[in-house]
């Protein structure tokens, strides 16, 4: 059976910073590329950042690219997203998904994905 588990969300104020982390289990991660979504309340699911199977290629939505770094542990099968200087318009429910990777590329559409965790919420205060 397929898990994934984010951790790490809560309330924080504009400026701070977060680290989230999706643990994986059911699958090998090194063999799956990664990514965390967000959904805002009224808003559809957007891309936030993707990570290869092995960690060398990252890809940024254009609205955290310098502030939020996505990064991975095949060992420990997790995957993590740093996010510094953070804005009230951050506030939604953090997804990781998981969709298997035969070339290392990274996926920005939500369809490409196959697994999916439940989602931790951040809640950035003004």
């Amino acid at each position: 059976q397929v898990q994934l588990v984010e951790s790490g969300g809560g309330l924080v104020q504009a400026g701070g910073s977060l680290r989230l982390s999706c643990a994986v289990a059911g699958i090998t991660s090194s063999s799956y590329a990664m990514g965390w979504f967000r959904q805002a309340p009224g808003k559809e699911r957007e891309f936030v950042a993707a990570i290869n199977r092995s960690g060398g290629n990252t890809y940024y939505a254009d609205s955290v690219k310098g502030r939020f770094t996505i990064s991975r542990d095949n060992v420990k099968n997790t995957v993590y997203l740093q996010m510094n200087s953070l804005k009230p318009e951050d506030t939604a429910v953090y997804y990781c998904a998981a969709v298997a990777s035969l070339y290392g590329g990274t996926y920005v559409r939500n369809y490409e994905y196959r697994y999916w965790g439940q989602g931790t919420q951040v809640t950035v205060s003004s």
